[in-house]
């Protein structure tokens, strides 16, 4: 099973692209830039990835992230991951970034995307891996600070496909940002947004009526209210699940308290994806390993949650298409 899901394309939906920041690159970037660490050694730092919540994760991934000051900092960190999605046969990727984390810093917006975009392109050209970048907003800063960075994101509007909301979820509803992304969908940005992570059931109908989503990241919470899960299911709303970072911030208390396989069950269009690798103990193929190992999915199931990947990206439809009969030929699966 291992190989199988080693082996088989998938597309990654849910990944932050300062989420990939290795510790030993941290310290690699640190002593380039010149920029002290509250963290002495890779020990000290890799002992302080014991989170509880989101939040005290959030503290720690915006101390990684003040060692990203250049266009060669984001490239070399987009590099790294682009290396991963190869060994790990990931066909198509859709990562967020995080501007507001970088520019109140006086990093250049151009630096943030430029660095990003190029290495992306890379990973396209030597390795055939299809890209779309989306800019998220924090939700826990203003409405203004959204509008701000969403304007200066106007410039670079052709590297970057949608727009996203993300960070500190309860008390930040996505209604907070509805004028926001009503602007961003007027210039043409595909929507999506974090809901239903630790956040109530509620913030996923906020996210569908009120931004106009046409995806939903994490959704976990939707299985508590049966007329959101019978929405979802009608219209078949992706639902991108990262099932160890469920566990590593304490969402679930372990793998086999997950809700995923119920969620599958219900013929939710849900797929499997990593989140922020570095700080949550793997990437897609971990979890998918994990989450096969504790409800013993077959393979079939596996090839379900890998076309719902595919079914749910942002790539044509052709694409889609093209992809999938691929994973169906190669492994022999039988069309549904």
């Amino acid at each position: 099973m291992k190989s199988f899901i080693n082996q088989i394309p998938k597309a990654e939906l849910h990944v932050h692209i300062e989420g990939t920041l290795e510790p030993e690159l941290i310290f690699k970037l640190a002593k380039r830039n010149n920029v002290k660490l509250t963290y002495s050694s890779l020990d000290e730092l890799q002992a302080a990835y014991k989170f509880r919540d989101l939040q005290s994760f959030l503290n720690i991934y915006y101390e990684g992230s003040k060692v990203l000051l250049n266009k060669e900092d984001f490239y070399d960190l987009t590099r790294e991951y682009v290396e991963k999605l190869k060994i790990q046969n990931v066909c198509h990727v859709e990562v967020f970034f995080d501007p507001q984390a970088h520019t109140h810093r006086g990093i250049k917006f151009e630096n943030i995307i430029n660095g990003i975009y190029d290495a992306l392109v890379f990973g396209r050209e030597q390795y055939g891996i299809s890209f779309g970048i989306i800019m998220c907003f924090l939700r826990h800063l203003s409405f203004h600070s959204a509008m701000e960075v969403l304007e200066e994101s106007i410039p670079f509007k052709e590297k970057i496909i949608g727009v996203g909301l993300d960070s500190s979820e309860v008390g930040n509803p996505p209604s907070k940002f509805s004028k926001v992304f009503e602007k961003a969908r007027s210039l043409g940005f595909l929507p999506v947004a974090h809901a239903g992570e630790e956040g109530p059931p509620e913030y996923i109908w906020e996210a569908l009526n009120d931004l106009k989503v046409l995806r939903i990241d994490h959704g976990i919470r939707c299985m508590e209210d049966k007329k959101l899960v019978e929405e979802l299911v009608k219209r078949q709303i992706p639902l991108t699940v990262c099932p160890l970072s469920n566990i590593r911030l304490g969402v679930f208390n372990s793998i086999e308290k997950h809700n995923i396989k119920e969620m599958l069950d219900a013929g939710l269009n849900v797929s499997v994806n990593s989140d922020d690798p570095a700080y949550f103990g793997g990437h897609v193929n971990e979890n998918l390993l994990a989450v096969q190992k504790a409800f013993n999915l077959t393979k079939e199931e596996i090839c379900t949650l890998v076309k719902n990947s595919i079914i749910g990206s942002f790539l044509s439809s052709d694409e889609k298409e093209r992809i999938i009969n691929i994973i169906e030929a190669d492994f022999h699966l039988v069309k549904q």
